[in-house]
């Protein structure tokens, strides 16, 4: 890693006004007559280049060892669970890691954090996962950053997982950044696309740039390999019959949970309807031009029984609740039936809703990209559609 230095020596009150002056970013500063390099430095060598010779110099940090790639194997995924109720976006990554695996001949296992969950580990037996290893001890009933973290860390130091796939979850969040760090290794969040080299690498693809490209991500020189996916990118599998495989007891030194965190109360959140499990949604994005015309997507969706998402222009004019975002800024969807009204598709929007079954698009721009991932698609001005469509409706079904 390289890093930029000062040749003290070389450096004159002259040559440190240069430099002050020179630095597009006010990186260095004269503090007291030494010439120093503040947090601004964006490594741009502009003070190497057309600076005074050889007062700035850039050199190589200390190379990390190469890693022994054949000493780290299988595919691993955290099993985000609330007093054991085990979220599905675990049953997904347990399927994608079963596929993943299958490239590299790896095994899978399941990471399971929490207090009286021994029982409950039995059921991703049937979703995949060859072990399952089970933390099960009172210090961690509830989620508390630190000992979960040294359960995980514990888990890897002991199992050694090349790539390890967490929920994006509130907890996941938490616990990614942190393995991550203590690892001093790569994590790419909110990927949409994961696949697996020979080499056993883990290619990582989200959109980047507010969206405009796909980013292809790999950390070929660490391991383990982090990544976190959103809840319905992935598809679970079917659950088996049969349990194969194998449940592991894990233990930990009690001192190693210590937490400055006391949990006094939990209150269970209020349950919602989410737009995540909704098996028909409604999107509507900058062709509805007022809001008293969203009584017409209201009708449509009362007739198909319909969930109302919205794009982000829609949801920061206040005429959708926050929750109801579709995207990767937003919610990750796959309805049955996705249903878009003057949506242009941009491919935040799209990387968060192109698992759905069928895709049925309106749109007055014949060449509008929701148009490259709709099955089905009109184009036509929605405000004479979308009457023509609640008719149809209410004809079909009588209403």
């Amino acid at each position: 890693m390289a890093k930029l230095i000062v040749n003290e020596h070389l450096v004159t009150p002259a040559k440190t006004a240069e430099l002050v002056q020179i630095c597009p970013f006010h990186a260095l500063e004269d503090v007291e007559g030494k010439l120093i390099i503040n947090e601004n430095c964006k490594m741009c060598r502009i003070c190497v280049n057309k600076g005074p010779k050889g007062v700035m110099e850039i050199v190589e940090g200390e190379k990390r060892e190469e890693i022994d790639k054949s000493l780290w194997k299988g595919i691993a995924v955290y099993v985000d669970h609330v007093d054991g109720e085990i979220h599905p976006v675990t049953m997904e990554l347990l399927g994608k890691a079963r596929e993943l695996a299958a490239k590299v001949d790896f095994p899978v296992y399941a990471l399971f954090i929490g207090q009286d969950i021994s029982e409950k580990a039995q059921e991703l037996l049937h979703y995949g996962a060859d072990k399952v290893f089970v933390y099960d001890h009172k210090e961690l009933k509830d989620f508390r950053i630190e000992p979960y973290s040294a359960a995980f860390e514990d888990f890897i130091h002991q199992v050694k997982p090349s790539s390890i796939l967490v929920g994006a979850t509130t907890v996941g969040r938490s616990l990614a950044p942190r393995i991550a760090a203590r690892f001093r290794t790569g994590l790419t969040a909110d990927c949409t696309v994961l696949d697996m080299k020979e080499n056993t690498d883990l290619v990582q693809i989200r959109p980047a740039f507010g969206g405009n490209i796909m980013a292809q991500i790999k950390t070929p020189n660490t391991r383990p390999q982090l990544a976190t996916v959103r809840y319905k990118v992935m598809n679970a599998m079917e659950r088996a019959e049969d349990a194969c495989g194998e449940i592991v007891q894990c233990t930990i030194e009690d001192g190693k949970l210590v937490s400055r965190i006391e949990v006094l109360e939990v209150r269970p959140k209020e349950k919602e309807v989410s737009i995540s499990d909704a098996e028909t949604i409604i999107a509507v994005g900058r062709g509805v031009k007022n809001e008293k015309d969203m009584e017409l997507v209201k009708e449509l969706a009362a007739l198909l029984g319909a969930q109302i998402a919205g794009t982000r222009p829609l949801i920061e004019s206040g005429w959708l609740d926050a929750k109801r975002q579709v995207g990767l800024s937003g919610r990750t969807v796959k309805p049955k039936l996705m249903i878009t009204l003057g949506v242009s598709g941009s491919v935040q929007f799209a990387a968060g809703m192109n698992g759905s079954e069928y895709i049925f698009a309106v749109n007055s721009d014949e060449k509008a990209e929701i148009f490259n991932v709709a099955h089905f698609g009109i184009v036509g001005d929605l405000y004479e559609v979308l009457p023509e469509l609640i008719e149809r409706v209410r004809l079909t079904r009588g209403a």
